[in-house]
């Protein structure tokens, strides 16, 4: 089974958990940041610790635990936004954290390409479920 067939069972069950109500996903907020992107609480300037992806986030109070969130991968789903229609329906990322995210009252702050991933990038926030991979 390839990396990405692993990735979209995972998604697949964290979903499927969820209708059951078993579901140990967290709902927070994500914004998103734009390059030069570094990883200074985490990895210091090393960018090479970046996923190949870029799907990568910065982890916000809730979740930092003093740091121990470095390098934690977290599945991440878009559930609303103020304006209807910005999250894309279905759509499940899994990110690295690579940094401690600067913004007040967010769980993560995503990179473009992965906020793009499950919503309309013109939003600046929208609500979100997460669960550790």
């Amino acid at each position: 089974m390839s990396k990405n067939e692993h990735l979209q069972l995972a998604a697949s069950l964290l979903i499927f958990s969820c209708l059951l109500h078993v579901c140990s996903g967290d709902i927070g907020t994500a914004g998103q940041y734009a390059p030069p992107y570094l990883p200074t609480a985490c990895y210091g300037n090393d960018v090479s610790k970046f996923p190949s992806s870029n799907l990568f986030a910065s982890a916000g109070d809730g979740i930092w635990d003093n740091g121990a969130a470095c390098g934690r991968q977290y599945f991440v789903r878009c559930l609303s936004a103020q304006t209807p229609g910005i999250c894309k329906a279905g759509q499940i990322i899994k990110v690295n954290i690579v940094d401690r995210a600067s913004r007040n009252g967010v769980m993560l702050v995503l990179s473009t390409i992965a906020f793009g991933a499950i919503a309309n990038p013109s939003a600046s926030f929208v609500n979100i479920e997460f669960a550790e991979a």
